[in-house]
């Protein structure tokens, strides 16, 4: 993520944040420039930014705005009344429900890093309105009041994202994480896993990459409802730090894909994050990880010097969470095999920028 200030005070300011704090001016992201910028009124309802290159540009603010849902701004010439983000999303929590207003603005907070962070690598992205076969959508589903009623399962099959409404409540969060044995689980790292599942089918099913992927991942086409019983029957392999960066991504391929993608993306986030704060380690000693101030931004590195940058991100991240009295901000180790599906990931990126592909989506992914 950037670093963002208001263009008449130049304060600083966050993504999340809908006003300034010092000049009380109203703060709105801009995607057409990725940009958090103050505005001035233009008339009716018609935006301006002072930042340069906002000059001549009007904006609306998204429909959602209003209902302190969203911080997105829209194009005044574009018609449509939700920004780009909140298209994506084809059903809302039941908000006559106690508590879920507040977790839809979870939601809506968690989804807009994620879109930030796919639009920032270059990915297609596109919502089932305008592209009705494959397109994404995201649906906020809570458990139904009915005896007997199945619960809703975060997941994603076809498009479709589903998100379990109790994910944005952190205490029931963590209890299903103490559940599952899980070392790390949190509401943006169930976006950036699902979708995962929706880019396996725009990048790796029906391309060039599949046979590649196989090699590194196992064959997709092992029964995969099976294979998810077997796993929380007998839990992961022993030796699965060996070969993967999750225990979860041991029980199929597809959510090996899936595990390993999100961390790529929590990691480009937290790099490019660290770079635009201009972070940096000066050891004391020889033997001490090291970081330059500019290690990484917004565009593709070169791989190998994105894992240079990241374990002494991680050295210090875990270091300053232990003085918090926090767990481990990153509490896994990355194998030789993990670093080569990253690897695969990255690759697979830095293919598809630019490019669009017909594909037909269908993977699965109850969690």
């Amino acid at each position: 993520m950037k670093i963002f200030h208001c263009g008449h005070c130049q304060q600083l300011i966050f993504f999340e944040n809908s006003r300034c704090v010092s000049c009380d001016h109203k703060l709105a992201y801009l995607p057409d420039l990725g940009v958090v910028g103050s505005l001035d009124p233009a008339g009716g309802d018609i935006w301006q930014c002072p930042l340069s290159p906002a000059e001549g540009q009007t904006y609306r603010l998204c429909g959602n705005y209003r209902e302190n849902i969203c911080n997105w701004a829209v194009p005044a010439a574009d018609l449509d009344p939700l920004c780009r983000s909140c298209r994506l999303t084809r059903v809302i929590p039941d908000l006559s429900r106690p508590g879920h207003k507040e977790a839809w603005y979870r939601l809506e907070v968690a989804k807009r890093r994620l879109v930030y962070n796919i639009l920032s690598l270059g990915l297609p992205l596109k919502n089932k309105v305008d592209d009705p076969v494959h397109g994404l959508a995201f649906e906020f589903l809570a458990d139904s009041h009915v005896v007997g009623a199945a619960p809703v399962l975060t997941g994603h099959k076809s498009g479709v994202i589903t998100i379990s409404v109790v994910e944005a409540d952190d205490a029931q969060r963590e209890q299903r994480r103490l559940q599952l044995h899980e070392p790390y689980r949190t509401l943006l790292g169930h976006f950036r896993h699902e979708i995962g599942h929706y880019y396996w089918a725009q990048l790796i099913q029906n391309a060039d990459r599949i046979n590649a992927f196989r090699q590194l991942f196992g064959d997709e086409g092992e029964n995969y409802n099976h294979a998810l019983k077997q796993h929380y029957e007998r839990g992961a392999p022993a030796d699965w730090q060996q070969r993967f960066v999750s225990a979860y991504a041991s029980s199929h391929p597809w959510e090996d894909w899936a595990e390993t993608w999100g961390l790529y993306l929590l990691m480009t986030d937290a790099l490019e994050t660290a770079a635009a704060c201009g972070l940096s380690l000066r050891p004391g000693r020889p033997d001490e990880p090291s970081l330059q101030p500019d290690a990484y931004g917004t565009s593709l590195k070169p791989f190998d010097r994105m894992m240079d940058d990241w374990f002494p991100l991680t050295y210090a991240l875990t270091n300053l969470n232990r003085s918090l009295g926090l767990p481990d901000g990153y509490p896994f180790v990355l194998s030789t095999a993990a670093i080569d599906k990253l690897r695969f990931v990255h690759e697979s990126i830095a293919e598809q920028r630019g490019r669009s592909v017909d594909v037909q989506i269908h993977v699965p992914s109850p969690r």
